[in-house]
C-alpha cells in the first residue's frame, strides 16, 4: 500500500524539498526489495509463501487499519511540466515498504475521532457529506479526513488549515511550529487540540478524494487507505519532516511513473497507479482544477486477488492489469484456480 501507519516515510530532497528534481535513480539503493523485471514494483520475496499459507487456511489475514495519504501538487516550472507531485522515499530500515516512494500519510489515530467544534473549527463539507462520499460513518469520515491533514503536516510540514476568518496558514516553519509538530508525532497532542491552541480551522475543502486501496490479504501489515489530492497552499513549502524517510522530491507525475516503469523508482502499485492517473487527469495545481479532476471518481476499494495458473502463482489487481505478478508455484497441480 501507499500509506501506512506512523511508520510511513516522508522523502527528502538534498535541497530541503524546495528544488525540482527529475524522477530518476534510486531504485538500486532504495531498499532491500529489488525492482521486478517489469519495473520498480515493490515485491517482497515472502509473498509466495504467505499466499500458499493463505490458500491452505494457515494464515489469518490481519484486519486492515484505516489510513489516509495526500498527493500534494504544485504548478511546475515555467516551460516544464504543468504540475508536480511531492514524493517521499521510505528508509531501507522500515518494516513496511522499505525503499519505496510514497506520499505523505499514515494510519488513523483513535484521537482523530475526537473533535471539539467549540475549540477547533471545521471548514468545508460537513461530516455527513464526507461520510456519504467516502461510504463510511460520520465518525469514521471525520477520522480519515483528520488523519490526512494531520499526517501531511507531521511528515511534510504542510498544513491544510487556516484562521477562522478564512484563508490558509502561509508559513509553518519556525521553532514553535516544530515543537507542536513533534508533540503530534509523539501523540502528546491531538490534532484538534493543536488547532485549538493555534486558533485554526481544518480546511477539509482543500482535500479531494481520489481513490481507495486495501493492502492484500496475504500481507503481514494491512491498511485500508484513502488517497486524497490537494494543492500546496500558497506560501508553504514541503520539507522532509519525517525521520522515516531519506529523500523527497517534487516531480512531474508522468516522469515519476516513467521512472517506475524503467525500474529506477521503487513503488507499490497504488503509488504507481495514482501517478499515472494524475498525469492523465490534472494539468494545473489550482485548487479548483484539482477538485474538478477528482470529482466523481470511483472510491470502491481496490484489493489484490490471487490464482494458480499453469504452475504459477498469479497476483492481480482488478482494473489495474499492468501490476499483475507471476511467480513459480512448486505445489501447483496445473490448470487455473481463482483465489480471493
Amino acid at each position: 500500500m501507499g500509506a501506512t501507519d506512523g511508520d510511513t516515510g516522508g522523502v527528502g530532497t538534498g535541497d530541503g524539498g524546495t528544488g525540482r528534481t527529475a524522477a530518476g535513480g534510486g531504485a538500486a539503493d532504495a531498499g532491500t526489495s529489488a525492482p521486478s523485471p517489469a519495473g520498480g514494483q515493490w515485491f517482497p520475496p515472502e509473498w509466495a509463501g504467505r499466499i500458499r499459507a493463505l490458500w491452505a487456511g494457515e494464515l489469518v489475514p490481519p484486519e486492515p487499519r484505516r489510513a489516509a495519504t495526500v498527493m500534494l501538487l504544485r504548478d511546475g516550472p515555467l516551460g516544464g511540466s504543468p504540475v508536480e507531485v511531492y514524493l517521499l522515499r521510505r528508509r531501507a530500515s522500515m518494516a513496511f515498504g522499505a525503499g519505496a516512494h510514497a506520499y505523505p500519510g499514515g494510519g488513523v489515530d483513535p484521537r482523530d475521532e475526537e473533535w471539539d467544534d467549540a475549540a477547533a473549527g471545521w471548514s468545508g463539507p460537513d461530516r455527513s457529506r464526507w461520510a456519504a462520499r467516502l461510504g463510511v460513518s460520520e465518525a469514521v469520515a471525520q477520522s480519515i479526513v483528520c488523519a490526512a491533514v494531520r499526517e501531511t503536516f507531521e511528515e511534510s510540514g504542510v498544513l491544510l488549515a487556516g484562521p477562522h476568518g478564512g484563508g490558509v496558514v502561509a508559513d509553518t516553519t519556525g521553532d514553535d511550529w516544530e515543537v507542536d509538530r513533534r508533540a503530534l508525532v509523539d501523540r502528546k497532542l491531538s490534532f484538534s487540540e493543536f488547532l485549538a491552541r493555534r486558533r485554526l480551522v481544518l480546511r477539509s475543502e482543500l482535500l479531494a478524494p481520489w481513490t481507495r486501496w486495501i493492502t492484500p490479504e496475504f500481507e503481514s501489515r494491512r491498511y485500508d487507505t484513502w488517497f486524497f489530492v490537494a494543492a500546496l497552499p500558497v506560501g508553504q513549502r514541503a520539507r522532509n519532516a519525517s525521520t522515516e524517510a531519506d529523500r523527497t522530491l517534487w516531480t512531474a507525475p508522468g516522469d515519476a511513473y516513467a521512472g517506475y516503469r524503467r525500474g529506477e523508482l521503487l513503488m507499490m502499485p497504488p503509488t504507481a497507479a495514482t501517478l499515472r492517473e494524475l498525469a492523465e487527469s490534472v494539468d494545473s495545481a489550482e485548487p479548483a482544477v484539482v477538485r474538478v479532476a477528482a470529482d466523481g471518481r470511483d472510491l470502491s476499494p481496490v484489493l489484490a486477488r490471487t490464482r494458480r495458473e499453469g504452475g504459477e502463482i498469479v497476483i492481480h489487481w482488478p482494473g489495474y492489469e499492468e501490476f499483475e505478478k507471476r511467480m513459480p508455484d512448486p505445489e501447483a497441480g496445473g490448470g487455473a484456480e481463482e483465489r480471493r
